[in-house]
């Protein structure tokens, strides 16, 4: 199979995200996952502002290229890493947003607290600490650091977003930014009101997949042991 549609798609928000600003001709990568142990990513040396579906390339999840003629991204390690510790997901996208990387450079916090939008969407952001591009040890960090959540602020890079869907992880990092925005712009401009943090808990309770199916483990973990109970007695 030659997954021309999972292609197209990841080319489309590839060129997407260089559009829309969040990132440069040559920085970012997307990838898509195509079964249980392959994914489609964008490659290394390619204007990411023209990419096309020919020139995605296709890797399995132990990190074999089967796309020879196109060289493997340098956070291939890393989109691999993140598809194999959230198996739920399917896209991982990493740009360098200009606000929001800032903020990935500052001891400041992105506060997403401050509109319904960015509270429902993003939740709180996970930190993750520097280790060099393209290092197995940022893969790791990265990976360990979407166990906590969907949207990762990678110290002095970038940032990454993950989602059951493109669309989904493309619209978190899209929202990201603008959210950092909005946290600039309120310093600026003071007097800042943020959501209490009763709506922010509102607002996102219902939003986060980790937190679902951490709490699906909890009840599921409950119901075992009373069950055995019931059956001791």
């Amino acid at each position: 199979m030659d997954y021309q549609k999972e292609r197209e798609e990841v080319a489309y928000f590839m060129r997407r995200l260089y559009d829309k600003n969040l990132t440069t001709c040559s920085g970012g990568n997307v990838s898509l996952k195509l079964d249980k142990d392959k994914i489609c990513i964008t490659p290394s040396g390619l204007d990411k502002g023209r990419i096309q579906p020919d020139q995605i390339g296709i890797m399995t999840l132990e990190g074999v290229n089967l796309t020879t003629e196109l060289k493997p991204s340098i956070e291939a390690a890393m989109h691999i890493a993140v598809h194999r510790m959230r198996t739920e997901i399917k896209a991982v996208v990493h740009a360098h947003p200009v606000t929001a990387s800032s903020f990935a450079a500052s001891e400041k916090k992105i506060d997403t607290a401050l509109i319904a939008e960015s509270a429902f969407i993003l939740g709180t952001p996970v930190m993750a600490e520097y280790a060099k591009q393209g290092s197995s040890e940022l893969a790791q960090i990265v990976a360990a650091a979407t166990a906590r959540g969907n949207i990762v602020l990678m110290a002095n890079h970038g940032v990454l977003t993950i989602g059951e869907t493109l669309l989904k992880a493309f619209d978190r990092i899209e929202v990201l930014e603008a959210s950092a925005k909005i946290t600039l712009y309120t310093e600026l401009l003071g007097n800042k009101r943020a959501l209490s943090d009763s709506q922010f808990k509102e607002l996102v309770s219902g939003s986060d997949p980790v937190k679902r199916d951490e709490t699906k483990l909890i009840e599921l973990i409950v119901r075992e042991v009373l069950e055995k109970i019931v059956r001791m007695n």
